[in-house]
């Protein structure tokens, strides 16, 4: 990455050179950080689909080959060959750990997996229907209270900080689960690798031990690692914004959490499963509901399909399929909804409606029903992608300070009325 040549900007009879910023994978951009100062116009980018906030060298995607890489090494790759625990520290330090690191690293997301004993009582203040990513975004905020002392990016026990986050993050999770249940909390085991004790936590009972299938757990491995990083998306910048007024990381994490929230971001996963349900329930017609994704009238959408980046099949789609296809016939799982969402991707794709448009399924297709056959309820769905979100999130932070990046203070085009006369409230 560098600067080299120049764009040529006109604006009323003033031309200037603005510094073109090369990247590494060529999707170049324009420094525009002198625009006002010379000729007294900003720009406008209506969602900053055009805008570059920050430069970066954590995730690379090319959305036309429909490519995605972590650090340098294809999504692929890594589902295939590592663990959650070994892509959690290749985001934080950007490079693959040896064996030794990772010991060092899997110690401490063993030993940082315990919350205070004071923060249980928060759990019996939330309703028990309270939706968990509400009660997430909050227990995380409460961390920094707890554990008040975060360590400097820059030393090596910054890897403290980071697994204290991604092993609590993942416990709160479980405990906002059983709490939902009314059933007693299940603590965290030593003997345990990351998933399976995270299985073991949500579903564990003293009257009906819970009986860990290693599938179930390496699936699980591999759904995180599908979901670490994904570039300047909604949520990280939004760790990113809370990070550029120097908030504390958990601050910064919970504002990503509740941006994930949303339906249009990783609350998506949970209405593909809702949509997919709503269809079996209407006797499974998948081309009357591929009639209503179609019709500009209707306020149906196809949930699951397209992606603001991706003008092919996302890899992680593809991937997710795959861990489909491995776990549902080596365990012969039979779910109604799988039936109709491989239906819908068939009727979808061969449809020149979708085909023209580049409408391809997305990584919250098949995620869903995944999680539904491990066994996780579907409030919990947008759980499961914060929790491996959140070693991209840690990373995208510590960039960012590190690179002592200034606050984000995104300038508006005013439309309102100009200067008003005060009338006192007697005379209106």
């Amino acid at each position: 990455m560098g600067e080299s040549n120049y764009a040529s900007l006109e604006v009323n009879g003033k031309k200037i050179e603005l510094p073109i910023i090369e990247s590494s994978d060529g999707d170049n951009g324009i420094d525009i950080s002198r625009l006002r100062a010379e000729t007294g116009y900003i720009t406008f980018d209506n969602g900053f689909s055009n805008t570059a906030s920050s430069i970066s060298n954590i995730t690379h995607i090319d959305g036309e080959q429909g490519e995605l890489r972590i650090r340098g090494y294809n999504i692929e790759d890594l589902v295939h060959n590592c663990s959650f625990r070994e892509v959690a520290y290749l985001l934080v330090h950007g490079s693959l750990p040896t064996r030794d690191q990772l010991t060092a690293f899997s110690s401490y997301l063993n030993e940082h997996s315990l919350i205070d004993e004071d923060m249980h009582h928060f759990f019996s203040g939330f309703p028990r229907n309270g939706h968990p990513m509400a009660i997430l975004a909050a227990m995380v905020t409460s961390l920094s209270s707890f554990y008040p002392d975060l360590e400097d990016t820059k030393d090596q026990s910054f890897d403290i900080t980071a697994a204290r986050l991604v092993s609590k993050v993942r416990t709160i999770a479980a405990f906002s689960y059983r709490k939902s249940k009314g059933q007693a909390l299940v603590y965290p085991r030593h003997d345990l690798n990351y998933c399976s004790n995270f299985l073991n936590m949500m579903f564990d009972s003293s009257v009906k031990p819970y009986h860990i299938d290693p599938l179930y757990a390496k699936i699980l491995d591999k759904l995180l690692i599908l979901h670490v990083d994904h570039g300047q998306n909604c949520s990280t910048t939004a760790v990113k914004l809370i990070g550029s007024a120097k908030a504390n990381l958990y601050a910064a994490i919970s504002a990503g959490i509740c941006a994930l929230w949303g339906p249009l971001h990783g609350g998506a996963n949970q209405a593909v499963v809702e949509m997919l349900e709503n269809i079996m329930a209407d006797d499974g017609d998948v081309q009357k509901y591929i009639g209503m994704a179609k019709d500009r009238d209707n306020a149906f959408r196809l949930m699951g399909f397209g992606h603001a980046i991706y003008k092919n099949y996302d890899p992680r789609a593809k991937l997710a399929k795959e861990l489909v296809d491995e776990l549902f016939s080596s365990r012969e799982i039979n779910d109604p909804l799988l039936d109709i969402a491989r239906k819908l991707e068939a009727a979808a794709l061969s449809d020149e409606f979708f085909i023209e448009r580049k409408l391809y399924p997305n990584i919250d297709f098949y995620t869903g029903i995944l999680y539904r056959a491990l066994g996780i309820p579907t409030n919990m769905l947008t759980v499961m992608f914060v929790i491996g979100r959140l070693p991209g999130w840690i990373a995208q932070w510590k960039e960012f300070i590190d690179n002592k990046s200034r606050i984000f203070r995104p300038r508006q085009i005013y439309v309102g009325p100009d200067l008003r006369s005060f009338v006192e409230i007697d005379k209106r």
